[in-house]
């Protein structure tokens, strides 16, 4: 019984659960480049290896185990759903290597969007690693390879070999719904700094990264999962800006990129969405930039291709195009129909069958040297090879990850003398809870909150948790509570208990996305009302919160609300330490990209 046998059976791998298979086996069919040769491929092993699919559950499913055996799938991308402890995750990768190795001629791909920060599809028995804002506004590119290699040696444990990540998009729109901060920032010499960087730290940890989302994601207003963008700007801007980080990071050996559905007129003038456009995967990207490496789409299921030439289309002409790879990451009707279409459309003549075999000897050979990575490298020398993360290297993920928050959280503004907080003062957190997931985040309950965070330093702190997205009884409730606290507090500053006679309380509100929830900002403007209040902000994902309210005593960017980005704000917060951050983008003329105040006052 194979591994992927037990698992339907059981719900389990069989073995001992350690090992990986990230050798893949002998490896038979896998060559180098152009040399590789498929004379024993059929069509259908050939188009298996250009199609990459998701599933549902902690155990591989019928209809994915059929498409790995039958249709000779690729590659499988995990979310979420599909993600237990540290030891389920690298069985159920084992039980997919294994059946690939069984039915394939080339090892699998498992794949992950683990960014980092908000994005992270693991966090059982790993360590998350910082964001890229929060890396942005750390400002070190060591930081961000070391942060890459940390969370590429995890993943290899995971039995996980491509990461869709570093995100290469440089967020200048505040108004952009999707991007912000997995962007490290609003230049793209930033962007394509930390981006090569990181790449490095990937491949170092013996996974192939894959940057995104080219041409270019950061300047837009609408989200590819639910539309189709368009970035506007004319060539010499897009030169400048957009594609920078891209261009360099090919320049420095860039093994994969991923594309965005997003219209760009100046460099498509037919309308087509960059992930079906020949002129910008194979003329810009191939043909003048020489990238000879594998494209992958984003997911053809989002709305800005399912919901305009659907996804069976979008696969032929994504592959017309010039994409070696296409993310079909949910539907098994649709994987099917991907995998149909592309069939169908080199029996018909429609795609040559040298299109197909340029595709595949890209994804062979990178397959390859992936593979030779992981058997041979440092990483996975003397630690017991592949599996979960031992202790001592988790330490070290943890210290890591500890230090580059310390390293990121910016203060902003501080006025009144709101920071640091006073222990001879109450302290009333509102925590903003995630309570739905999107297409790109998931809602993940945090057990370490920024008011958990700041009671060892602060003593008398109550945390109020309110939806990211609040009801409005939510914020009557909340404001009825704060004024309770506010009269308690008057009550014993008449009677000369602690108190400056001027704040009473001391309100810290997590905001998160607070430009895209009327009710947060409208919460914070009723709070800065109130007589005896110190309001300070602690943006927990958008830095550009403040725009909502620039009035605000005291503004904290965090970028993320990490458990280990929640002690890093506490510190700053209480006076336990300096703020080190330099803003990473633009909030206003008076809080300008790189702005930071370095120095709290001691707590």
């Amino acid at each position: 019984m194979s591994n992927a046998e037990a698992w339907r059976e059981n719900g389990s791998g069989t073995g001992n659960g350690t090992g990986v298979g990230i050798g893949f086996g002998s490896g038979a069919g896998v060559g180098a480049g152009a040399g590789i040769d498929l004379a024993g491929w059929s069509l259908r092993d050939k188009i298996g290896q250009m199609v990459m699919a998701g599933f549902d559950g902690k155990a591989p499913t019928e209809e994915l185990c059929a498409l790995i055996r039958d249709r000779k799938l690729g590659g499988v991308i995990y979310f979420r759903r599909n993600a237990g402890t540290a030891e389920e995750v690298a069985r159920l990768s084992a039980a997919l290597h294994e059946l690939a190795a069984e039915a394939t001629k080339a090892p699998l791909w498992i794949a992950v969007d683990q960014e980092g920060g908000m994005v992270a599809r693991f966090d059982r028995g790993v360590t998350v690693m910082p964001g890229q804002m929060t890396l942005g506004a750390a400002r070190s590119a060591k930081w961000a390879r070391a942060a890459a290699y940390a969370s590429g040696v995890q993943l290899m444990r995971l039995g996980v070999n491509l990461n869709f990540a570093p995100c290469l998009d440089v967020n200048n729109n505040p108004a952009n719904p999707v991007i912000g901060v997995r962007s490290f920032g609003e230049r793209p010499e930033l962007a394509a700094e930390l981006g090569v960087a990181a790449i490095r730290g990937y491949r170092e940890a013996g996974v192939v990264a894959c940057a995104k989302h080219f041409p270019g994601h950061g300047d837009t207003v609408a989200d590819s999962h639910r539309e189709l963008p368009v970035v506007p700007h004319d060539r010499r801007r897009l030169e400048a800006v957009e594609l920078m980080p891209f261009r360099l990071a090919v320049a420095a050996g860039a093994e994969a990129i991923m594309t965005a559905h997003v219209r760009f007129p100046a460099l498509e003038p037919d309308g087509l969405p960059a992930t079906l456009s020949p002129r910008i995967l194979r003329g810009l990207l191939r043909d003048v930039w020489g990238f000879d490496g594998v494209v992958f789409t984003d997911c053809l299921e989002m709305k800005a291709i399912a919901g305009t030439v659907g996804v069976a289309r979008g696969a032929v002409m994504a592959v017309k195009a010039g994409a070696d790879v296409v993310l079909v990451s949910h539907t098994p009707a649709l994987q099917k129909a991907a995998l149909d279409a592309l069939y169908e459309a080199v029996a018909d003549g429609d795609i040559p069958e040298e299109r197909i075999d340029e595709s595949v000897r890209r994804i062979v050979a990178l397959k390859a040297r992936q593979a030779a990575t992981a058997s041979t490298g440092s990483v996975l020398a003397g630690r017991g090879g592949a599996g979960p993360v031992d202790a001592g290297f988790g330490m070290e993920a943890a210290a890591l990850a500890r230090e580059v928050c310390r390293r990121g959280v910016t203060l902003v503004r501080n006025e009144r003398g709101a920071l640091p907080l006073r222990r001879d003062v109450p302290t009333i957190v509102v925590w903003p809870e995630v309570r739905e997931g999107t297409e790109v985040e998931d809602a993940v309950a945090r057990e370490l909150t920024l008011g958990r965070a700041l009671a060892p330093h602060l003593g008398d702190v109550k945390e109020l948790a309110i939806g990211a997205v609040p009801r409005e009884d939510e914020v009557r409730e909340t404001l009825a509570e704060i004024g309770r606290a506010l009269e308690e507090a008057r009550g014993r500053a008449a009677n000369g208990e602690p108190g400056d006679g001027r704040t009473c309380l001391q309100v810290v509100v997590g905001t998160y996305n607070a430009s895209f929830a009327e009710r947060q900002i409208e919460l914070v403007r009723r709070l800065l009302d109130l007589e005896g209040v110190t309001v300070t902000a602690a943006a927990l994902r958008n830095p550009y919160d403040l725009l909502a309210f620039p009035e605000v005593h005291a503004y904290v960017a965090c970028y993320e609300n990490t458990p280990r980005m929640m002690e890093a704000a506490a510190e700053v917060l209480a006076g336990k330490g300096p703020a080190l951050g330099r803003l990473p983008v633009t909030l206003s003329d008076r809080y300008p990209f790189g702005h930071g105040m370095t120095e709290v006052p001691k707590g």
